[in-house]
């Protein structure tokens, strides 16, 4: 297999429009504020924007191409990409290879969705025809059960305890009180998170990623665009996506990181022990470990270990999630497949603030996405370089 790579292919100006727990406002008002943000950061006129791409659940009946006219944009190049938790990655390998190729000079990246009330119940009876036919029907309204099987699986398999969850989600929730647009701004203590109610036998609240509305973005250009433009940005080293991996797996245990991770680390030029920090997809804890070993962090079925080794704060071992993630920023819909992105342009742009990874070079970002009812079917993860 031959590809071409990314070279002279860059990331700009993370945005994040500030969530928040409940909205009247629709969707379409966040990922307005989101390219708003977006020009305002970037000093680029409108008329610059001649790609989009855009991922939201809540944003029926209307596609990316219905939202060419509320934005008032007439791009050249459009996608739209609903893939949930995997959006941010798909989002920017679709808009690197447009810039590629010409169709595009510039791409802005939009994620966000509305929450009210009821939206994540209407959400979960039309969210795919294996939801309507084989879970939500029978009582299992959602993904909590479904990761709770997998969870439980993971456990007896390879010996992973509550403690060890337990400690990705309290290193979580000590950067997120150094993220201002996180939604969790206590403190969480190990005993707090062990003793949490139960919500879906062997997870509890503290597994689970609110609900929340908000939006996230960036913008795709090249190099040379960027430095022209004085705008701060981060190289793209090299990317992967897979669809439907080990479909004959009767439960979840691996991802299509697995299949396509050698792959990642050859477009880059460095492996897995080079990166500085690493923004996992983290709906539940345990696909972070699962990203973990995926990814060639540690073997299969030593993420356990891993994580009893490292602290995972921004300014420890490991630095993960940076932001919080979502289980203590919040899941703003799709936003949350793109929340790990911004939160790693951040980083290797100088401008995490007091969260920064010290002399960072090299992280990852890994996305995982689209539920069906006993797995996720959208996997990819980037490497991105500081300039």
């Amino acid at each position: 297999m031959s590809r071409r790579d990314y070279h002279g292919i860059v990331v700009t100006t993370p945005v994040t429009v500030p969530y928040v727990r409940y909205s009247t406002h629709g969707p379409h008002r966040f990922l307005a504020q989101a390219l708003d943000s977006l020009l305002q950061g970037s000093g680029l006129a409108k008329e610059a924007i001649d790609g989009l791409t855009v991922s939201s659940f809540s944003l029926a009946p209307d596609t990316a191409v219905g939202m060419t006219q509320h934005l008032g944009v007439s791009p050249r190049w459009l996608d739209h990409i609903p893939m949930g938790g995997a959006s941010g990655v798909v989002a920017l390998r679709r808009a690197a290879r447009a810039v590629q190729s010409g169709d595009a000079d510039v791409v802005a990246c939009l994620a966000g969705d509305t929450n009210r009330v009821d939206s994540f119940r209407l959400m979960l009876g039309s969210f795919s025809q294996f939801a309507q036919d084989a879970t939500y029907p029978y009582g299992s309204g959602g993904p909590n059960a479904m990761f709770a099987f997998i969870t439980a699986h993971y456990m007896r398999e390879f010996g992973a305890t509550r403690e060890d969850f337990g400690k990705l989600c309290v290193a979580q929730r000590a950067n997120a009180l150094r993220f201002p647009h996180a939604m969790f701004r206590k403190p969480l203590t190990l005993d707090e998170y062990l003793g949490a109610r139960v919500i879906a036998d062997p997870i509890h609240l503290f597994d689970c990623v609110m609900p929340c509305a908000g939006a996230d973005a960036f913008l795709v250009m090249t190099e040379d665009r960027a430095r022209a433009a004085g705008i701060p940005y981060a190289r793209v080293l090299g990317a992967i996506e897979r669809h439907n991996a080990f479909a004959d797996d009767p439960i979840m245990f691996r991802g299509g990181w697995l299949l396509d991770r050698d792959d990642l680390y050859a477009q880059t030029g460095v492996g897995p022990d080079a990166m500085d920090f690493v923004q996992t997809y983290d709906d539940y804890p345990v696909i972070v470990m699962i990203q973990l070993e995926d990814l060639g962090f540690c073997e299969k079925g030593e993420a356990a270990a891993f994580v009893r080794r490292h602290t995972f704060t921004h300014d420890g071992s490991f630095p993960s999630n940076t932001s919080g993630g979502q289980l203590s920023a919040g899941q703003a819909g799709a936003s949350g497949g793109f929340l790990g992105m911004v939160e790693a342009i951040r980083q290797l742009t100088g401008a995490a603030g007091e969260r920064a990874v010290t002399d960072a070079r090299f992280g990852l970002v890994s996305g995982f996405g689209m539920v069906t009812y006993d797995r996720c079917l959208c996997t990819g993860a980037v490497v991105l370089g500081a300039a």
